[in-house]
């Protein structure tokens, strides 16, 4: 690993593009401290005190603490995710959307261009709604959190969070395109990390005032390395399918008849489900945090990390989106044409529809268990912590963000370095670049 670190500083090109990752990052950290006008910050502090461990605390380690300063970055990257599902979920409804899907970048560009549209409106729905919550609540002295209420707060409100998550979501396609990494991973990557020394720093005060044990702590480090192994293990786990290549005469070379594989993840969808199903999870929860009404309050109390009702809905979220995004990102039938294209079969399989059925035979039973090893990092340890009260939100959705980011990250440099013939990270092998 220290050798692939030194060639790093042999290509230049890669040098930029992760000087230009850090810089956009370091952009994005301090913008999640520009705090939003006409707001008390002591009084919303002491809010936000009350609400760890809450569906608010969890979006608020999703925004890198800056839902906590309501700072111009409050909102996060989750509109444009959300923003993002919807506009895949009308691919496979809508026949236009679909049709543009398969006509290739120009299509693609088109798509984006209406998640950016959707980006904003959903930003306009959440910020009007976060504004009136704000007018309406109070920290726990009973001190009103805003300064000056009315129309020209609100309006005030809505146009700088919107205009916050347009802003990360243009930093993020800008690390995608000219940096390192997938742009908006590594924002949501950047926020929870962020948070990590405040988190040990609390550890450290409550094991020293007698509020937590020892063995206690201990047990929560042995559980938090045992997932991070799980993770590790299961990301780089895959089931090969034996292909063979007949062998063809063009000219007088003959091309062909050589064995390879055709690789499938056991979890191809990555980090993509738990993140989605907490953007759908959160939209209409924190609105219910900051509406004052005793139907939304219960509608609230119901969606807490921890709690069976959330629990249930988020693991029938991930199972779902696993499946989604698997059946949008790899079409079995296009693989099979691919290959019978070139002259390839599977030892045993008729070429055509008898292929594609046996891969996405596979591809199902790999998805289903890559779902339930996704719900069970998710969820088990968080139901741990919430039944311990750790003051803290750091449980297996962070930890499956965090390792699968840097997993996929450290792909996409282990792949620059070894298009270059110089050596990567890993003395055997390479670390699998997920889509």
């Amino acid at each position: 690993m220290l050798e692939g670190l030194k060639n790093i500083s042999k290509i230049p090109e890669l040098q930029k593009r992760i000087l230009f990752t850090f810089l956009l990052l370091a952009v994005y950290r301090m913008g999640a401290h520009v705090p939003t006008p006409g707001i008390d910050t002591a009084a919303l502090a002491a809010f936000f005190e009350q609400a760890k461990g809450s569906l608010l605390g969890l979006f608020d380690m999703f925004a890198g603490g800056a839902l906590s300063n309501l700072s111009v970055f409050a909102l996060g990257i989750m509109p444009y995710i959300s923003a993002s599902i919807i506009l895949q979920l009308l691919t496979v409804a809508v026949p236009y959307l679909e049709k543009l899907s398969k006509e290739g970048e120009a299509g693609r560009r088109k798509i984006t261009q209406y998640t950016r549209y959707g980006t904003v409106v959903l930003s306009l729905i959440q910020g009007f709604g976060i504004s009136i919550g704000l007018e309406n609540m109070a920290g726990p002295t009973g001190a009103s959190i805003v300064i000056t209420t009315g129309w020209a707060f609100r309006l005030m409100t809505v146009i700088t969070l919107t205009a916050g998550t347009a802003f990360i979501m243009w930093l993020g396609e800008q690390i995608t395109e000219k940096g390192i990494g997938n742009g908006i991973s590594l924002i949501i990557f950047a926020g929870i990390v962020v948070r990590g020394p405040e988190a040990i720093i609390n550890t450290f005060r409550l094991l020293f005032s007698g509020e937590m044990g020892i063995f206690f702590i201990l047990i929560l480090i042995v559980m938090m390395v045992l997932i991070i192994g799980v993770i590790v293990f299961v990301e780089s786990g895959q089931r090969r399918i034996p292909v063979q290549y007949a062998k063809r005469v063009i000219g007088r070379k003959m091309y062909g008849g050589q064995t390879t594989h055709l690789p499938l993840k056991v979890n191809s969808a990555g980090v993509i489900p738990p993140i989605f199903a907490s953007s759908i999870i959160m939209f209409p929860a924190t609105i219910a945090n900051f509406i004052p009404h005793p139907w939304m309050k219960s509608v609230a109390d119901a969606l807490i990390p921890g709690r069976i009702g959330y629990e249930l809905l988020y693991v029938a979220f991930i199972i779902f989106f696993c499946f989604f995004y698997t059946a949008v990102t790899f079409n079995p039938v296009d693989v099979a044409d691919n290959m019978r294209k070139y002259g390839g079969y599977v030892p045993g399989i008729r070429p055509g529809k008898k292929t594609a059925e046996y891969i996405d035979e596979i591809l199902t039973k790999l998805t289903f268990g890559g779902a339930l090893y996704v719900s069970a990092v998710c969820v088990l340890p968080s139901i741990l912590i919430s039944s311990f009260n750790v003051p803290f939100y750091f449980g297996g959705t962070a930890l499956l963000i965090v390792v699968g980011v840097a997993l996929d990250t450290a792909g996409q440099i282990e792949t620059h370095l070894l298009t270059r013939q110089y050596e990567g990270f890993m003395k055997k092998g390479k670390i699998a670049r997920r889509r």
